[in-house]
């Protein structure tokens, strides 16, 4: 089995003036993925994975002396349409970012947001290899350890079974 495991070259943010402004970040990808075919990929359970990154995030998080992030279901709801979009498309981006934030503030008054995306594919715990990738990207990590209090986490598997991760942080 091929292991493999993508990130953008930065995670994606958005200031509180941003925010008003409707701006789209745009980002190239570090790699493609091969569009998805008709094969059927194995299940996985989702909502297992999003407490494992939900959990994984918050840890590393306190170990660096900060406070936890409460997983918001609307934040998580744009995360995953996201994530089976970039499944859809074979592909990352964080396009249509500002929309996304754009959406939950109907709802939520978020002063600043950040997403952070990734796909992989063959490792036995996919949702920790997002983390771990994350983690070691000073882009992404920054918006791990940013001044968010709020999450989204949403996750997709193509029909070759890569999972496209989408995490989105907000703070209210």
């Amino acid at each position: 089995m091929t292991l493999a495991t993508a990130l953008l070259s930065a995670g994606c943010t958005v200031s509180p003036a941003e925010l008003s402004a409707a701006s789209t970040p745009t980002s190239t990808p570090t790699t493609a993925a091969t569009p998805p075919t008709a094969a059927t990929p194995p299940a996985a359970n989702f909502p297992d994975m999003v407490q494992t990154i939900h959990q994984q995030v918050n840890e590393f998080r306190r170990s660096q002396g900060l406070a936890p992030l409460s997983l918001q279901p609307l934040m998580s709801a744009e995360a995953r349409q996201h994530s089976e979009a970039m499944a859809q498309a074979g592909g990352l981006s964080h396009d249509g970012f500002s929309q996304r934030v754009a959406a939950i503030r109907q709802t939520l008054p978020l002063r600043s947001a950040a997403e952070n995306v990734a796909f992989n594919s063959g490792f036995e715990d996919p949702a920790a290899q997002a983390v771990e990738g994350w983690k070691q990207s000073p882009g992404h990590r920054q918006n791990m350890l940013g001044d968010f209090s709020q999450t989204g986490i949403g996750i997709a598997q193509d029909a070759q079974g890569q999972y496209y991760f989408t995490q989105l942080f907000g703070e209210l």
